[in-house]
């Protein structure tokens, strides 16, 4: 009773921090083998969501599940997840702009092989840590970095400069940042210009204030 207390409480633990999901590897770690993973199964006190992937039974489902199951599927080796969510997934996450994705976006590095449901965006990049926000359960791009990737992807364009306003509006990124960011020159570009087209959009608007005041 005591050894099989100890294993629940530690894929307890390793649950928790991924609203109640965790992976085969997980598992095993804790203590639990092969056989009885299937055995947990089949009594129902855990769900299978996808292969190599549970959920604990009755575990609050959590706003956006399918991010935390994603992420687990991109784990490698070493149980280390490789997704990102970037891009146009990440804006949503962040709320900037009013951006509704049909479909997720993730960032992968380059090697990455893991069999991951069709549909999705793979972007191929390595993402520097100082880049990545961690959420319970799956990491996203910091608002500063999903602004530089929807500059840099054309079929993201369309959102750049409501996204920045966003952001600047909400302090989520200063304009220093966005000026001062290492990107390619024609991402720099990009960027600066949505800066400058809301700038003059502010004081147009401003003026217009003051007129109609008069």
């Amino acid at each position: 009773m005591v050894r099989y207390r100890a294993k629940r409480e530690a894929l307890v633990a390793i649950a928790a921090r991924q609203h109640g999901y965790f992976t085969a590897r997980q598992a095993l770690l804790a203590g639990y083998a092969y056989p009885r993973q299937h055995y947990h199964v089949q009594t129902g006190d855990w769900e299978r969501v996808a292969r190599g992937v549970f959920r604990l039974r009755d575990y609050p489902l959590p706003e956006r599940d399918d991010l935390i199951v994603l992420s687990l599927l991109s784990h490698d080796r070493s149980g280390q997840p490789q997704a990102v969510f970037s891009h146009e997934t990440a804006l949503a996450l962040h709320d900037l702009s009013d951006v509704n994705p049909a479909r997720i976006h993730l960032t992968a590095p380059p090697g990455f092989r893991r069999h991951l449901p069709a549909g999705l965006v793979i972007h191929r990049g390595l993402i520097p840590e100082q880049d990545i926000e961690e959420r319970e359960g799956y990491r996203v791009t910091t608002p500063l970095r999903t602004l530089t990737d929807i500059a840099a992807s054309p079929a993201s364009w369309p959102a750049l400069e409501p996204a920045v306003r966003d952001a600047l509006r909400r302090g989520v990124v200063r304009r220093r940042q966005l000026l001062d960011v290492a990107v390619p020159q024609d991402v720099h570009a990009r960027l600066v210009a949505a800066v400058d087209s809301i700038e003059a959009a502010d004081y147009a608007a401003e003026q217009n204030e003051q007129k109609a005041g008069v």
